[in-house]
């Protein structure tokens, strides 16, 4: 039903689902630039004061927005095997809802504050699994993040019948990367083979960059 014209209203029988729907929807149309509370509103036909209730404010609207989107990354992933099968699988979802709603991300980018909630805890939570893998878990999560982040972009922008090649394309890349990880963390124990690694699948060879 379509709001009748007129002044806006306070938002009575707005709900917090109605106010990320629209907002992710105008995040996708618009980019960040294009996301305010005062373009929300407009958007809703109710007050920019009406929305402080349901999300706060700017930072709080992304946060709530990152929640949303990102939830599935982190569903049921505990009941998966091992490591690296967790890691394979988080960093998937986290690369395809990437692709889904790159705005989003780039959103989060130039505002700090937003990045807590779900985001946060993918980010803990890669930073746990990688320890038990390498003595740099840190410089290996930032390395597989942005690695999700790129071919994520780069997703968005292909056409659908092109989307599931990049997928898999990714899917093998990221296979590649987990296995480098595991051999040189092999090599630095001298040939000692942690339990842990002689899980991992063999290692395949990384090409050389031959630019």
């Amino acid at each position: 039903m379509t709001r009748p014209r007129g002044r806006p209203t306070h938002g009575k029988g707005m709900t917090r689902d109605d106010v990320l729907a629209a907002a992710l929807q105008l995040l996708d149309e618009s980019g960040g630039h294009g996301l305010t509370l005062r373009t929300l509103a407009a958007r809703l036909g109710v007050t920019p004061m009406s929305l402080y209730h349901h999300v706060g404010d700017h930072a709080g609207l992304l946060r709530a927005l990152s929640d949303r989107v990102y939830a599935e990354v982190m569903a049921a992933v505990d009941e998966l095997p091992d490591r690296r099968t967790e890691i394979q699988e988080l960093l998937f979802r986290y690369y395809r809802a990437v692709g889904r709603h790159p705005q989003l991300t780039l959103a989060i980018f130039t505002t700090p504050e937003a990045f807590a909630g779900v985001t946060r805890q993918i980010t803990d939570r890669l930073t746990t699994l990688l320890a038990g893998l390498t003595a740099e878990p840190v410089l290996w999560r930032d390395i597989l993040v942005d690695h999700a982040h790129g071919s994520g972009l780069a997703l968005a922008s292909v056409r659908h019948e092109q989307a599931e090649a990049l997928q898999e394309q990714y899917r093998l890349a990221l296979d590649r990367l987990l296995n480098h990880l595991v051999e040189k963390e092999r090599a630095g124990t001298h040939g000692h083979v942690s339990p842990l690694a002689s899980h991992m699948h063999d290692p395949v060879p990384i090409p050389r960059d031959k630019r």
